[in-house]
């Protein structure tokens, strides 16, 4: 009982980092009704850039965590602003291959700075190691504080949707950007800051991630998993992103437990194929119907 619960907690962590990743890609379909499959490089780029402040700057790991945040932050509305705004309006699949793109390109930037971007280096992070334990179940600090931050952020997400006047203007926008417009809401600007709050939630994720499955170029590749997980929850879903991450790492967890090896690998697209089956709006999702 104490190995499934130890399990249980595991699959429940990693499903946590899902489902941060899954938030970027509901918060920016939301807003500009596009997919963008650079969430998961984000997230490594943000955890490359917490590396770097660490060992090269020799920064804390206080002061490290806020100015990564910040700093993605400021990297996705520039990203926004600079490479994908000037194609909105274009086809989706135009915008798709362009995310995929970007991708690719932090990659590949990442992967030629000397002496760290081919390398597997370790996040030194104060709780690395320690563990709790609880009535014999052992639990790793590292596992409890992507939970706890999850958790924390959820909240925060909450208070800025439902009570501030930027939240209430995004919420507005992701309804009908051309009404909204028209209502004097810089719709702009606020894609802007969706994209910002996106990369940010990226780069939290690469930061809480990063202690558990080390730093390498190839880790953002994560995000094809995020993907099913924002499916499962339901695409315009930001609670929804949570609980499809949870879902995915959870099934992830016990079927790597109970089934053999290499159903682990698979179990989240299954989940997918089963949800588009019987509830293709996902768990959350809104059912939209056009007249014609």
């Amino acid at each position: 009982m104490a190995q499934v619960l130890q399990v249980f907690m595991g699959g429940v962590a990693q499903g946590c980092i899902y489902g941060l990743i899954a938030l970027g890609f509901c918060l920016i379909y939301k807003a500009t009704e596009t997919v963008s499959f650079a969430q998961g490089d984000l997230m490594m780029l943000g955890a490359f850039l917490g590396l770097t402040l660490l060992t090269v700057a020799g920064l804390p790991f206080w002061i490290t965590v806020p100015s990564v945040i910040l700093a993605m932050g400021l990297f996705g509305m520039l990203l926004e602003r600079l490479v994908v705004s000037p194609i909105l309006g274009q086809p989706a699949f135009s915008i798709v291959m362009l995310t995929i793109g970007i991708g690719y390109v932090a990659r590949g930037a990442i992967t030629m700075i000397p002496g760290m971007g081919t390398d597997t280096r370790a996040l030194d992070v104060p709780y690395k190691g320690e563990v709790l334990e609880f009535g014999g179940v052992v639990l790793a600090v590292e596992q409890l504080v992507i939970v706890a931050t999850t958790a924390v952020l959820c909240a925060a997400l909450f208070a800025l949707f439902k009570y501030s006047r930027v939240g209430i203007a995004m919420q507005a926008a992701s309804q009908n950007q051309i009404a909204a417009y028209y209502m004097g809401i810089p719709v702009k600007r606020l894609n802007g800051l969706v994209w910002a709050l996106a990369a940010a939630v990226a780069a939290l994720a690469g930061l809480l991630l990063a202690p558990i499955t080390f730093v390498h170029a190839n880790m953002g590749f994560i995000g094809l998993k995020a993907f099913p997980a924002a499916v499962v929850g339901g695409f315009g879903s930001l609670p929804g992103a949570i609980v499809g991450g949870l879902v995915i790492g959870l099934v992830e967890a016990l079927s790597g437990f109970y089934l053999p090896e290499g159903f682990k690998d698979v179990a989240a697209y299954v989940v997918v194929l089963v949800m588009l089956m019987f509830k293709p709006n996902g768990l959350f999702g809104e059912s939209l119907r056009k007249k014609v």
